[in-house]
């Protein structure tokens, strides 16, 4: 069995929209995860994808996840999280964060007077923050991942 490896990140770029980009087609209907229904044969809307997971532009960035700290969270090993600048670091939020000029993404966490990072994978100790060098770039917003098999 591998030992755990903590979550860090590697910033891949600016969220800027593409001029000319182009939207997807949204269906009209949800699908469930339960027991299947009869879909809809038509679709509703086009969707853009990147107007849908960044809000604002200027202030968000992506970044791929390392590590298997936050599976709990649903943030696999290679991930692309869309971090936005402009939200306010609050306690129960996912953060990318420096600390101690090491960037990780966990989520923040007030014990009483105290501050910790907490991984959501159990195999992984929470990190006080009290003392250490820390630089928050972000709250993570939305997490994109393929699924087994769904990559060329």
């Amino acid at each position: 069995m591998s030992s755990p490896t903590p979550t860090a990140v590697r910033l891949i770029g600016r969220a800027a929209a593409l001029p000319g980009a182009a939207t997807q087609p949204l269906m009209g209907c949800r699908v469930r995860a339960g027991f299947p229904s009869p879909a809809d044969d038509h679709l509703d809307v086009e969707i853009d994808l990147h107007a849908h997971v960044v809000r604002r532009p200027a202030a968000t960035y992506f970044v791929r996840a390392e590590g298997d700290s936050m599976l709990g969270d649903g943030i696999h090993d290679g991930d692309l999280l869309v971090v936005d600048r402009s939200l306010e670091p609050l306690p129960g939020r996912v953060v990318v964060i420096a600390v101690d000029g090491e960037p990780t993404v966990k989520r923040l966490e007030r014990r009483g007077e105290r501050t910790f990072l907490v991984a959501s994978n159990p195999r992984f100790a929470p990190i006080p923050l009290a003392g250490r060098e820390c630089q928050v770039w972000g709250v993570v917003t939305h997490v994109l991942h393929a699924l087994p098999g769904g990559e060329p």
